[in-house]
């Protein structure tokens, strides 16, 4: 006969049955992660005298004791301290191995252009250590729509090559017909413009880096970057926010894993045609 209530209620272990175990995961920097109490949610900002302090999106911070209690993309964790830091191989922000004379080099002829001083900053923080060591400068041209006029005062040619990154680069785009127009042009052959499907560099950063589910949809007729200030709850009332919403969500990047695939891609197409040999 089948026995309704299990086998010896007094056997150990009993009261872990049906629970999920926590794990150990070390508390570094950066990390999100949830309390399970109330739902808290925020990326690790500093460990110190067993607690550690999260801030959310809206920049608000909370210290909670080192220990259980936490999600970590919804599953169980207890929060140790992180490991002291072994000398070893070391890799840049890119993932890039970090070479044994990393000094920058005299800068090439040939550029990486993109949009923006934002866009300009994104590929700073993540892939800066590797363009320093090959020597490849990143420009912003302020809108895509000013490069026709960059390429006439400084023409590309084989040994100076444009690499350009393009926002919202999409089938059907203002932007894709601008760049398609400019590709037929006599410069194209030493240009090479890619582009991700994102409204703004912003949206590059992960959902899973910012401690979000998705970015926010802002309606049409409402200035994107403004609006998602707004959604976030900061402060949009000028330029000087905006600035400052950007750096909040910069801050939030700290290796190529916080970025988006459809960029990171791109960024290294880049930095493969700017260095590559010269073309005859």
């Amino acid at each position: 006969m089948d026995d309704r209530y299990g086998s010896d209620v007094l056997a150990a272990g009993w009261r872990e049955r049906g629970f999920t175990k926590a794990s150990d995961v070390p508390a570094v920097k950066d990390l999100v992660v949830e309390v399970a109490t109330d739902g808290y949610c925020g990326a690790i900002t500093r460990v110190e005298a067993g607690m550690v302090e999260l801030e959310d999106w809206k920049g608000r911070r909370r210290s909670f004791p080192m220990g259980g209690g936490f999600l970590v993309e919804g599953k169980p964790v207890r929060l140790v301290a992180p490991a002291a830091k072994q000398q070893g191989t070391r890799r840049t922000a890119s993932g890039s191995f970090v070479v044994a004379d990393d000094r920058a080099k005299v800068a090439l002829p040939s550029r990486i252009l993109v949009e923006g001083r934002h866009d300009a900053e994104l590929v700073e923080k993540v892939w800066g250590a590797d363009l320093r060591v090959e020597g490849v400068v990143v420009e912003y041209l302020q809108g895509i729509d000013l490069l026709d006029e960059l390429l006439a005062e400084a023409p590309p040619n084989a040994t100076r090559r444009y690499g350009v990154l393009v926002d919202h680069l999409v089938p059907g785009s203002k932007e894709t017909r601008m760049v398609e127009q400019i590709l037929r042009g006599p410069h194209g052959r030493h240009l090479k413009v890619v582009g991700h499907p994102y409204i703004d560099v912003w949206q590059c950063v992960t959902p899973a880096a910012m401690g979000i589910r998705a970015w926010p949809q802002i309606p049409r007729g409402t200035d994107w970057k403004t609006g998602i200030c707004r959604a976030f709850g900061w402060p949009a009332e000028d330029q000087a926010d905006i600035a400052r919403a950007w750096q909040r969500i910069l801050s939030r990047v700290t290796t190529f894993r916080d970025l988006e695939p459809a960029l990171l891609g791109r960024v290294e197409e880049l930095i493969d045609f700017v260095t590559a040999p010269a073309q005859r």
